[in-house]
């Protein structure tokens, strides 16, 4: 039996012998927050497996509550856009429009909360334990972050939209107590009991800094101005009737379209307060049921939000189920001051999103400087916090994970979106090549520290640019879909195929799997990663305990690494198992040699897969 030591002097010395001796070495943690202790993270939420759904374009389960064009303000000949349709080409509403190429953000595709049910299995089946919802609840866009109510469910995610209009027509919103279900709520509902028979938790997106100007309290200030009993719900700057509505107000980032909630201090007004909390409860308890309800938030835009709301909130939220999962969107350090044991349990990790970006896909930083960058991101929390970290390399404000590979040139985020004929930005579909190197990424997501998240459609192939180009339909196995041969400015472009990548799903099925049943891949330690500078070998080891382990070697390189640890002792007649490929390494006569094809990685462990 190998001892801890043993276990950690294999790895020095196995690693030393690609490196001249230069190594990332492990920091004591100091914590931004020196009385986090991570107790706000619930024991479920730092071992999941991740999967973010938009919900208009996941699945059209019914086409019978397809939205209408009044409710999105489209012109008389608009209608429906056709789910297999080639992305750019344009309907003939939107050439009639006469707008440019960009008319994709006016399109609807039908995608309900019946599709979602429908596919539960299909998400079981890949190895998915939680899903994340981008918002859902009843609003005119097609992303639901201007919502015209946060109490209840889209009506065209809901079977039956004009009946659900008229019940919602009957009630005071602004009163709890007249509050009813929508047929729409009530589908949500059933979602959330299929998922959990599935053991697939459910979080849900809460936008508490902004709505749209069609939600209820909004719509009262447009008609009443200053006799509104509303008025002070919002950043209102003045009544006057040189505005087009009477009066002047804050956006969210200056756009109109989305009025800002007032705040005194550091928290929102007690009467916006008094809604969400309502509006949660609502969501968290059902009927007064906890065991129905979801499972967590994600909160949109939380760093727009005072502080003192969010610890008003998060007691709220564990009075109701002291097993909730809260999650912040931030983009940057300030993490460090939204994590707290009176606050959110995690964050979307963009930060390390952008140091992944750095190493594999612009490959402008070497593996010692990406090393330091992951333990400085671990330094900021204990380990509970760091485990339930949603690791993400896409979503639905990023470029897809393949066009990021493709135009591995851009910075992530920066010039990732197209915007006019001049943009360089290359809407091809990823080659061979390419699509290796998103394996080797989302290998890396699945076996480092923290709960991988994947986009929907990405383990299916999907590409495109950021926001709207990374809204496409999801494509599924059962549908036909049209090549992609237009551009959204006419220039050339070679035809696409467009099709369910089967062997690209077993690939996610297959490390989301690794994940779901190798402990030290799901709570391991992270020990002794080194790396050498100007090297594109990154070495790590996930440790559960002195006899269980598994080392992770990554070669982003377009070379083969290959290792001989000849001068290894006390190894003799172990063996290791690559739970990737099934391949034994024996470590007899204190020989191993270990070979890493390019672009390509070994999880070695000491346990055969399954």
């Amino acid at each position: 039996m190998l001892s801890y030591k043993q276990i950690r002097l294999y790895i020095l010395i196995l690693i030393a012998l690609l490196s001249s001796g230069c190594s990332v070495d492990k920091a004591s943690k100091e914590y931004h927050n020196t009385d986090l202790t991570g107790s706000q993270v619930p024991d479920w939420a730092q071992n999941v497996v991740w999967y973010q759904i938009f919900p208009e374009r996941f699945r059209n389960g019914d086409p019978t509550n397809d939205p209408t064009k009044e409710r999105v303000y489209g012109p008389d000949d608009w209608e429906i856009t056709r789910w297999t349709s080639d992305w750019y080409q344009q309907t003939e509403w939107e050439k009639n429009l006469g707008h440019s190429g960009r008319t994709v953000t006016r399109r609807r595709y039908g995608g309900d909360l019946q599709g979602v049910i429908d596919k539960l299995d299909y998400l079981k089946d890949l190895g998915i334990t939680g899903i994340w919802f981008n918002p859902l609840f009843d609003a005119m866009s097609m992303h639901k972050y201007d919502g015209a109510t946060f109490h209840h469910i889209d009506r065209f995610f809901g079977p039956d939209p004009e009946g659900d209009v008229e019940i919602m027509e009957q009630e005071d919103p602004s009163d709890p107590s007249t509050w009813q279900w929508t047929s729409a709520d009530l589908l949500f509902l059933e979602l959330l009991e299929e998922a959990k028979k599935r053991d697939i938790r459910i979080i849900i997106d809460g936008v508490w800094n902004h709505t749209g100007r069609d939600f209820w309290a909004f719509q009262d200030v447009l008609e009443h101005k200053e006799n509104s009993r509303f008025k002070d719900w919002y950043k209102i700057t003045t009544f006057s009737d040189e505005y087009e509505d009477g009066f002047d107000y804050e956006g969210w980032w200056g756009f109109k379209a989305l009025p800002e909630f007032k705040e005194i201090g550091e928290n929102l007004v007690p009467e916006v307060k008094a809604y969400i909390f309502a509006a949660s409860s609502r969501w968290m308890a059902p009927n007064g049921l906890p065991e129905k309800g979801v499972d967590g938030w994600r909160l949109d835009v939380a760093d727009y939000v005072g502080n003192d709301f969010w610890r008003d909130w998060h007691a709220h939220v564990k009075s109701i189920n002291p097993e909730a999962f809260t999650v912040a969107e931030v983009w940057d350090d300030v993490a460090r001051d939204m994590i707290a044991d009176d606050r959110f349990s995690a964050v979307m990790n963009y930060r390390w999103t952008n140091a992944v970006h750095e190493f594999f896909i612009k490959q402008d930083i070497d593996a010692e400087t990406f090393g330091n960058r992951l333990q400085t991101l671990l330094d900021d929390f204990p380990k509970p916090v760091n485990l339930s970290m949603q690791n993400l390399m896409d979503s639905h404000d990023t470029e897809r994970l393949a066009s990021q590979i493709v135009n591995r040139d851009h910075a992530f985020k920066e010039d990732s979106k197209i915007n006019s004929p001049d943009d360089t930005y290359n809407v091809r579909k990823p080659n061979e090549d390419e699509i290796q190197l998103q394996k080797l990424v989302a290998l890396f997501q699945f076996t480092w520290l923290g709960s991988p998240m994947v986009y929907y459609g990405t383990e299916a192939g999907m590409w495109g640019a950021d926001d709207p180009d990374d809204r496409k339909p999801m494509i599924w196995p059962d549908l036909d879909y049209d090549d992609e041969v237009s551009h959204p400015f006419g220039h050339e472009r070679p035809a696409d195929a467009v099709y369910f990548d089967q062997d690209l799903f077993n690939w996610y099925q297959k490390l989301a799997g690794l994940r779901n049943t190798v402990p030290a891949l799901q709570s391991g330690d992270v020990e002794w990663f080194h790396a050498e500078p100007e090297s594109d070998v990154f070495v790590f080891a996930r440790i559960m305990n002195q006899e269980e382990y598994v080392l992770i070697f990554i070669n982003r390189g377009n070379e083969v690494a290959s290792f001989d640890a000849s001068t290894l002792s006390g190894f003799n007649n172990n063996t290791l198992f690559d739970l990737i490929s099934g391949e034994t390494y024996n470590l007899e006569n204190e020989q191993l040699r270990i070979t890493i094809p390019a672009v390509s990685a070994l999880v070695l462990s000491t346990f055969a897969p399954n």
